[in-house]
């Protein structure tokens, strides 16, 4: 009885570790970028690093490690507790863009603007394989069980080994697959550059449907119950019917027409995002209306992510802000000094994002 007890006391710490943890791009592979981490409603800066060059890699949170990439060449592991660096694995010499790193059972994954693909033991920090696609990557991958999914601007969606790196399928797209494949029963999700929705089954990599988006389309989908909810460059946000497998609404600001870069995060019945005409919205997830907007002073390519009630969001103007989920009202802010195009983890009560500069901050209580 007692072994059987610590056992289970074991199992729900691990549990309440991987909860707090943010392992990959939008934090879940729902890619909702919704946190269950208690952060401090008073955030100080606690720590910064100097990734050397800019950082639109937005990291992931494991273990009490920050894991993220930058354009100086290097994917970092950073200490969360105190922002000294464990190690730096060189990948390609263009370095690493928008791909975010995916950490799962002690390796971390991440592609570089060579087209590189890589996979890297946590431990060591030393490659255990790489898989090389036929241009930049700049989709993050996505690791279901034993496979990992990956997008290259070659037009494909990979399906590797997470052992191997073998291509286990791949599927071809019309244009680049710059967006991260959100998961949900076996199907994954990809938002296309060539104006496609598509679900493809993970297993074997049947394309299972398609219908058109009506635009290029640079964001990640975010799944809630039946739907995936996305923006395009046609400046529109959209709410896809994945049972009807067509569109349910789309939403427009009627006065200011600029394209949606940032991914969605969804919750409580609200789509917020960002737009490139320096608002952040808060959609009603159900019809489409807008509930509230807020205004940044540049545009927003950064995605929300969404902890306790609270936004977090970066902006060009580089500022991280801090909003009401329910209102928009702004609660807080802190001024980086340079553009935040990437987007903000969540992880053990801290937030971390990283800056055009090439530095990281990261954000927790007092305490």
């Amino acid at each position: 009885m007692r072994i059987l007890t610590v056992l289970l006391l074991a199992a729900a710490s691990l549990s309440s570790q991987q909860k707090d943890d943010w392992p990959q791009f939008r934090g879940n592979h729902a890619l909702t970028g919704v946190s269950t981490s208690a952060v401090p409603k008073t955030l100080k800066l606690l720590w910064t690093y100097d990734a050397g060059e800019p950082v639109e890699s937005s990291a992931a949170i494991a273990d009490g490690v920050v894991y993220v990439g930058s354009g100086a060449g290097f994917l970092s592991a950073v200490d969360l507790q105190t922002g000294k660096a464990r190690w730096k694995y060189k990948v390609s010499q263009e370095g690493v863009g928008e791909s975010s790193p995916a950490v799962r059972n002690g390796v971390v994954y991440v592609g570089d603007l060579a087209g590189i693909f890589h996979a890297v033991d946590i431990k060591t920090g030393k490659a255990l394989w790489t898989f090389k696609t036929g241009a930049d990557i700049k989709s993050s991958p996505v690791v279901a069980d034993d496979r990992v999914l990956i997008g290259s601007y070659d037009g494909t969606l990979y399906c590797l080994s997470v052992k191997t790196g073998a291509v286990l399928w791949k599927v071809t797209t019309e244009n680049y697959v710059h967006a991260t494949p959100a998961i949900a029963d076996g199907v994954a999700y990809i938002s296309g550059c060539d104006e496609v929705f598509r679900g493809i089954r993970i297993s074997d990599g049947k394309q299972l449907f398609e219908f058109p988006a009506g635009a290029y389309t640079a964001a990640s989908p975010s799944l809630a119950g039946a739907f995936a909810y996305f923006g395009t460059f046609s400046n529109e946000v959209l709410a896809a019917n994945l049972k009807l497998r067509k569109m349910t609404w789309r939403y427009e600001n009627p006065e200011r027409h600029f394209p949606f870069y940032s991914s969605a995060a969804v919750i409580d019945g609200k789509v917020v995002l960002g737009g490139r005409d320096k608002l952040v919205y808060g959609i009603n997830a159900t019809n489409g209306k807008p509930i509230w907007t807020f205004a940044t002073r540049s545009r927003v390519d950064s995605s929300p992510a969404v902890a306790g009630g609270r936004v977090y969001i970066g902006s060009n103007d580089g500022r991280l802000y801090v909003l009401d989920l329910a209102t928009g009202a702004k609660l807080w802010e802190y001024e980086a000094g340079a553009p935040l195009s990437a987007s903000p983890a969540i992880g053990a009560g801290k937030v971390v994002i990283g800056a055009q500069d090439g530095h990281v901050y990261c954000f927790g209580g007092a305490g």
